[in-house]
């Protein structure tokens, strides 16, 4: 069963968050998985959330979103994205 990787972020520290938007891909690919959204415009259309980037990444399952996350790639991201973000808040969900 497919799972989804969503982010929302907001980022303080473009030119250090490049430094991740560099590295994130290949560890996203290299786990099975693929880009679907990366930081389109957005348009809430119920509840009080408020997004600032979303990202939407697409796994074979939830153990390849896993295993993503927890990647030597993905973590030496996740370093360099440090003190880039106001927040950084990311989700995995099944879908179908």
């Amino acid at each position: 069963m497919a799972a989804y990787v969503i982010a929302d972020v907001k980022v303080t520290d473009p030119e250090k968050y490049k430094q991740y938007q560099a590295l994130s891909p290949d560890a996203i690919t290299s786990a099975g998985g693929e880009f679907l959204a990366r930081g389109g415009e957005t348009a809430v259309f119920e509840g009080n959330w408020q997004p600032d980037r979303v990202v939407v990444a697409k796994f074979d399952s939830l153990d390849a979103a896993k295993a993503f996350y927890n990647s030597a790639k993905y973590t030496e991201a996740r370093a360099k994205r440090a003190g880039a973000t106001e927040f950084f808040n990311m989700i995995v969900v099944q879908g179908i």
